[in-house]
């Protein structure tokens, strides 16, 4: 918004040239998203208090988080608001990439907004049913996918060229293509990183840390996808007004270092599935978009360790019930990171030592550009 208002006045205010650069505009959306989360998140805690929304902790669980009951939850508020509003006052709004993001964002937090209220308004103990929550992961990336591949020529000229492409790892001048199954990967990969934040976020400050940590990375890219000079060099595709996925990539890396001052040890507040669903949506989306599909399986690698965890241990225990009479586990719990704390390790612990193998993560996702 601020572009298209005050741009076309820099003849008159050469100060205002400034807004025609991705980075200054990114670095505004990530600070004022800071501020957001600092303004909303207290009103919207008290809110969310005052309403009684507050987290409903398995019985299942360790029983350390016990204590936790009567936190309350759904503050991925915090985090839609932070990451949306700098978007929409930074970003071109002329921009496709940008809305398919935001869009992205907005279903899937209203599906998780509506898991969370039947859970902790309605009382309903599993939320919303598990196959409505699928089938809305589901709509949404049948819809962006055939957008997509309807209208690639909106997206941009070298997006059209590649469609149902991906970029391949460690190699130079080679795509992987979809094809057919280009849709089938859109919904797999927007289900899959909206759960796999959702299985992350069961510790204070975990999954907001990671997400924070991905979002930088995934900022840079977005930022050398969209420049024709570094994309060349760099041998990827160059996705001409993808640059502009870099303001939303660096509001929202903002809003979780705003919402990390809220959610750190001991939490003050959760962002529930509001706020899980919604990032994984949006961060899924992002990768789709500059079309660093398998790239995520690596800076999202401790979303697929958290994820396997789980499958692991379900047709492990579902394995040996049936061949054994009795269900045995791999892990003492799952998600994995419920095995290190019933191993003995502190919360603030587990929760950093996954931060650094996020770092370590982005670090090998970014070399990738340069090993080619």
């Amino acid at each position: 918004m601020f572009y298209h208002l005050l741009y076309p006045l820099k003849d008159f205010i050469s100060g205002l040239n400034i807004l025609r650069y991705i980075t200054f505009r990114a670095g505004g959306a990530a600070l004022f998203a800071l501020l957001v989360s600092f303004i909303v998140g207290p009103l919207i805690i008290r809110k969310l208090k005052a309403g009684q929304f507050n987290e409903e902790i398995r019985d299942d669980g360790p029983e350390s988080h016990l204590q936790k009951a009567g936190t309350p939850t759904m503050g991925g508020l915090i985090i839609l608001c932070a990451t949306l509003i700098p978007t929409l006052l930074f970003a071109k709004l002329d921009n496709l990439y940008v809305w398919l993001v935001m869009i992205a964002m907005l279903w899937m937090g209203a599906v998780g907004f509506t898991d969370d209220f039947f859970k902790v308004r309605l009382k309903k103990k599993k939320g919303l049913i598990a196959r409505y929550k699928l089938a809305g992961q589901v709509l949404l990336g049948l819809c962006l996918g055939l957008v997509i591949v309807l209208y690639p020529e909106k997206l941009s000229e070298g997006f059209a060229g590649s469609v149902t492409s991906t970029t391949l790892p460690f190699l130079k001048d080679t795509l992987l293509d979809f094809g057919l199954f280009y849709i089938p990967m859109v919904i797999l990969v927007v289900t899959a990183t909206s759960n796999g934040v959702n299985l992350t976020d069961g510790l204070d400050g975990l999954a907001i840390g990671v997400v924070g940590i991905a979002s930088v990375a995934v900022a840079a890219m977005c930022y050398i996808s969209g420049h024709v000079l570094f994309s060349d060099y760099l041998n990827i595709i160059y996705l001409e007004g993808s640059g502009e996925l870099t303001i939303f990539a660096a509001a929202l890396a903002g809003a979780a270092l705003g919402f990390l001052w809220f959610n750190a040890y001991p939490a003050q507040v959760f962002m529930g599935d509001t706020g899980s669903l919604a990032i994984g949506g949006a961060l899924g989306m992002l990768f789709v978009l500059i079309k660093k599909e398998l790239l995520l399986i690596i800076i999202g690698g401790v979303f697929v360790i958290e994820a396997v965890s789980v499958i692991v241990q379900k047709l492990y225990f579902k394995y040996t019930k049936k061949k054994f009479g009795e269900g045995r586990r791999v892990f003492k719990m799952a998600p994995i990171h419920h095995h290190f704390e019933l191993l003995g390790w502190p919360e603030s612990k587990v929760v950093v030592r996954l931060w650094i193998v996020e770092i370590l993560l982005v670090v090998v996702s970014l070399t990738t550009f340069k090993v080619r």
